[in-house]
């Protein structure tokens, strides 16, 4: 254990003798500094941390007990997960983080030769997926002008921008899978054994923090707890021919294993401002930068897809909503060259950045080869494409 009891007791001296010493102040309070929230492995086991500068963890369990050692400050438990954080947000539970931020900043707790026994550089724990594990998780399919007909000839793409820009219809939104798919910084992106047209999109994952219902575009963002970093894996194989007439195949398109990368964590929305105007995510591959987008790229905004997500099913504290992504990927790169080798592959590692938010670092391993199977699972690419 990294706190004890003395070292307790010497937090509640510094903190009532030192100059910046609070007192309990709940709502009302502003922190002195923006953070992020995040899960992360904690002696092993997964806790929800409070992120200062990109660069330190708090334990939020041990920081509450020095906090609540000073009078004055109330007794307020600490959420078990990441979902519980996010319903607990707006009924009080922030204030507390508040509190701890500006204990730990005003009393020089972060860093140096005073840093608190709860406090963790962020290369020290393992970090997890924010939200272990949302709900559900809405992809809006072909959101960014830069990505239509990516593929295509210069004018066929001009043309179909045109026509888009002209006619936008109402979004497409798509679900991929939760547990299994999400996976968090520096866990492995697998692709599976013989699928070799495996791709990347960058988003802005949208954590909803309120249930939402018919919620209109002008008041979307009321209902946001959050934004994240995201990466909608693609498995640009489709599917074998024969059996079932339907050629398009969502479903192996965006579930698999580790296909849905978020975090690093989450940048409270107080603490990232308007996405509609701040918004820069970007994409790398072994270090070439490849994806590179602002909203003013985006088809629809992020409101318009609150909007149609929520007059077709409720949102939940927890839910995500990715924004889609821009040109720049894999499959845009290799229909045009009449090539797959730009596609994902073992050994490289992938970069999604988000200004403001954090990058998603993931490495790129190859699935193994699975055995007994009958023959109905999902075949090698190469079975029934060039």
């Amino acid at each position: 254990m990294r706190f004890t009891r003395l070292t307790l007791a010497f937090t509640l001296v510094l903190a009532l003798t030192a100059p910046g010493a609070l007192l309990a102040q709940g709502p009302g309070v502003e922190p002195v500094e923006p953070f992020k929230v995040g899960t992360f492995d904690i002696h092993g086991v997964p806790h929800v941390g409070l992120v200062l500068r990109d660069s330190y963890i708090i334990d939020l369990e041990i920081a509450r007990y020095a906090i609540e050692a000073i009078p004055g400050y109330p007794h307020v438990p600490m959420p078990e997960d990441m979902l519980e954080l996010i319903g607990r947000w707006d009924y009080g539970l922030k204030y507390r983080f508040y509190e701890i931020v500006n204990h730990v900043v005003n009393n020089d707790l972060l860093t140096g030769p005073g840093q608190a026994d709860y406090v963790y550089e962020v290369g020290e724990l393992r970090t997890r997926p924010p939200i272990m594990y949302p709900g559900k998780i809405l992809n809006a399919a072909v959101n960014f002008y830069s990505h239509v007909s990516e593929g295509a000839t210069p004018e066929e793409r001009a043309a179909e921008q045109r026509r888009r820009r002209e006619e936008r219809g109402v979004p497409y939104l798509f679900l991929k899978p939760s547990r299994g798919a999400v996976i968090g910084s520096g866990d492995p992106i697998v692709i599976p054994y013989g699928r070799d047209r495996t791709d990347w999109e960058v988003e802005l994952g949208a954590v909803i923090g309120r249930t939402a219902r018919y919620v209109s575009a002008q008041d979307a963002q009321d209902y946001v707890f959050g934004y994240m970093v995201s990466i909608d894996v693609s498995d640009r194989g489709g599917r074998p021919p024969g059996g079932n007439a339907t050629r398009s195949d969502w479903f192996v398109g965006k579930g698999h294993d580790t296909f849905a990368p978020q975090g690093p964590w989450i940048a409270p929305k107080e603490f990232y401002g308007d996405p509609m105007a701040n918004l820069r995510q970007t994409l790398s591959v072994g270090g070439q930068t490849l994806q590179d987008a602002r909203a003013g790229d985006m088809i629809h905004s992020l409101w318009e897809l609150i909007e149609y997500a929520s007059s077709i099913n409720t949102l939940y504290p927890g839910d995500v909503i990715n924004n889609g992504t821009s040109g720049g990927t894999a499959a845009g790169a290799s229909d045009t060259r009449g090539a797959t080798d730009r596609y994902l592959k073992p050994g490289e590692v992938v970069e999604a950045s988000i200004d403001g938010i954090g990058t998603l670092r993931l490495p790129v391993v190859a699935g193994d080869e699975p055995t007994g199977l009958t023959g109905a699972q999902l075949p090698p690419v190469r079975t029934y494409r060039d």
